[in-house]
């Protein structure tokens, strides 16, 4: 399986992808990786492991067309068949989603359905999930559609929340168990493990 991993971050998501894949516990290699921010971490990770990475944003075309020819090009030229999104803040254009129907997978700190959604990334999750006074979260890993963390759910993990938590303690927590979650998913797309049937999918076990 040939990824392209699109992150706006640090790439801590995209270093466990890359550590799976080092100790053959995800049969796949990452082709490119693709950001809407300049400055993200995670294309230092890629440059400093020989993987191709790129700085594409919307603002940089003179029309939405443009850029999904930019991205397609980009990813049919180096052979990618898969997406990841880990942490990528700009939701993909609809042509791209469409093109790549059930091959991208997103990563998001919270247990979807809750907590999903325009405007919850990152800190603004945990800190939703502390005001709602719930006493668990985790992360979730989903396919994604045309809308924000609506894709059917493939694989959650849960974390308790403790009373003293503030969102960086929680956020420290739910991150640990990301980077379990998506090598593991992404593998079960590997080995061809995961089924798919109109808004449900589910990974089979190993036989």
């Amino acid at each position: 399986m040939n990824i392209a991993v699109f992150a706006s971050g640090r790439g801590s998501n995209f270093q466990a992808i890359l550590s799976a894949i080092h100790h053959g516990q995800l049969p796949a290699a990452v082709r490119l990786v693709v950001s809407n921010k300049s400055t993200a971490g995670a294309l230092e990770i890629a440059r400093a492991h020989q993987i191709p990475a790129f700085h594409r944003a919307p603002s940089q075309y003179q029309s939405a067309d443009a850029y999904v020819a930019d991205l397609t090009s980009l990813l049919e030229e180096h052979g990618v068949d898969f997406i990841a999104l880990a942490g990528y803040l700009k939701q993909l254009p609809a042509a791209l989603v469409s093109r790549f129907r059930n091959r991208i997978v997103n990563i998001h700190p919270a247990l979807l359905p809750a907590f999903g959604g325009m405007g919850m990334y990152g800190v603004h999750v945990h800190e939703a999930v502390l005001a709602a006074g719930v006493k668990v979260s985790g992360a979730t890993v989903h396919l994604v559609d045309e809308e924000y963390d609506r894709g059917p759910i493939l694989l959650q993990r849960t974390v308790e929340v403790l009373p003293d938590d503030t969102p960086e303690t929680l956020a420290a927590r739910v991150l640990k168990i990301e980077h379990v979650i998506y090598p593991e998913a992404l593998a079960a797309f590997a080995e061809g493990r995961v089924r798919i049937e109109g808004r449900k999918a589910w990974i089979q076990p190993h036989r």
